[in-house]
């Protein structure tokens, strides 16, 4: 079977949304290590290697919505779709305490082996949906409830975007209406990262966007997938309604 680097479900859907997932596998193509990192299956597993429940929320989501749905297909560890390709952090070598065997002396031929065949690819197929005028981005993430040796993270769903973002307000203050969430703004990590994706085919290019972290315990299951696939396809357009643009 022929491997391809990505994955798109209903690209003929007709909303404007857009729904994207950078790190929707744990896959490592054959052409990295023979298909291995050198990590134990269990590690393959962790929230290093991709964002776990994320892919079946954005399906659920893209179904919803009636919006294309845009994945990756291979580990962030391979490369991080999510990085700019100067990015220190483009391979990781080291991440929440577990070391990548395979990353630990990648040259120059091996990140460019990898670029070609993955990171590009990937990004090429998701400029070309985004290239509708009225596009807004939609970009779903997940996130470990506690990092090794840190402090449990709070937050059940984070919004981040960067400070001059006109969609995002808006979507936070539909998921803050209710009450019953505790959201993270620009939690658990920093709202913008020059170079990343929804930099790079969003706010670079004046298009409605947003980034959304959901805990991985909340969406490790089914019903918590539909659970949120529902919530995020109400407050959505919610929010681009109040948003007006």
């Amino acid at each position: 079977m022929t491997y391809t680097p990505f994955f798109i479900e209903g690209p003929e859907r007709p909303a404007r949304w857009l729904i994207t997932c950078d790190h929707a596998s744990n896959m490592v193509p054959p052409f990295v290590g023979n298909g291995d990192l050198g990590l134990p299956s269990a590690d393959m597993q962790r929230h290093i290697a991709y964002d776990p429940g994320a892919l079946a929320v954005c399906k659920l989501l893209g179904l919803r919505l009636d919006a294309p749905v845009v994945a990756s297909n291979f580990s962030r560890l391979v490369i991080d779709p999510n990085r700019g390709e100067d990015d220190p952090t483009l391979v990781m070598q080291l991440y929440d305490g577990t070391i990548i065997p395979a990353n630990r002396q990648v040259d120059a031929t091996e990140r460019a082996l990898r670029l070609d065949r993955c990171y590009r690819p990937y990004h090429a197929a998701l400029a070309k949906l985004a290239a509708r005028p009225d596009t807004v981005i939609v970009s779903v993430h997940s996130f470990t409830p506690q990092l090794r040796g840190r402090e449990p993270r709070p937050w059940e769903i984070g919004i981040l975007h960067p400070d001059n973002e006109r969609f995002s307000p808006h979507l936070i203050a539909a998921l803050q209406a209710p009450g019953d969430l505790c959201v993270g703004i620009n939690e658990p990590y920093t709202g913008y990262l020059p170079g990343d994706a929804i930099d790079t085919h969003g706010t670079k290019m004046g298009r409605p966007n947003t980034l959304i972290e959901l805990r991985n315990d909340l969406i490790a299951e089914a019903a918590g997938q539909e659970y949120w696939a529902d919530r995020l396809a109400d407050v959505l357009p919610q929010a681009l309604a109040t948003s007006h643009l």
